[in-house]
């Protein structure tokens, strides 16, 4: 009976020691596929500063507009519309 203890006990151990190994692989391949996700959005964004960079560079100049001040059209009197809600609309 000892004897089979033993073996269970080592195989237990190695079984732990698998995991572990197992688990030291997985994180080592999760945190290089971190590290090339960050490097590719690094060089992505940089591509793109870069070309709006150049966009911005190449566009026309627009000219400034003036700050005036824009008119307002009056507005009707009340009564004007109380006459055309009179005459037109639903209640005809």
């Amino acid at each position: 009976m000892a004897d089979r203890s033993s073996k269970t006990d080592t195989q237990a151990q190695l079984q732990k020691m698998q995991r572990a190994e197992d688990g030291k692989k997985a994180m080592a391949e999760y945190e290089a596929e971190g590290a090339a996700m960050r490097a590719k959005t690094e060089k992505l964004r940089a591509l793109r500063l870069a070309k709006e960079a150049a966009d911005a560079a190449a566009a026309p100049k627009a000219a400034p507009k003036k700050a005036g001040r824009k008119t307002k059209t009056k507005a009707a009197p009340l009564s004007d519309w109380l006459k055309d809600r009179e005459t037109g609309g639903r209640n005809s």
